[in-house]
């Protein structure tokens, strides 16, 4: 994972998975709510992987504890959600 994020030039606590050859996981597992604040930092986040490689796709992966106006924030910017348990 550390090696990903120096890739796209992100900070070290930033925890990024290979999901496939063609899509990056941003991984935001936590136990609080993801609001639209956080789904704005994604969004940041997934510009900078794009600016640094336009062909990947950019999933988050978190738990399903994630509001309805982050969810439509992320879908409108292109960023699937992937859930899995903490």
């Amino acid at each position: 994972m550390n090696r990903l994020t120096e890739e796209y030039g992100l900070p070290k606590r930033i925890k990024l998975e290979e999901i496939n050859q063609q899509t990056i996981g941003i991984i935001k597992l936590i136990k609080s709510r993801i609001i639209q604040k956080d789904a704005k930092k994604i969004i940041e986040i997934a510009e900078q992987i794009k600016s640094v490689d336009t062909s990947k796709k950019i999933a988050l992966i978190c738990t399903e504890n994630i509001c309805s106006k982050s969810k439509k924030l992320l879908e409108e910017n292109g960023i699937d959600l992937i859930f899995r348990e903490k």
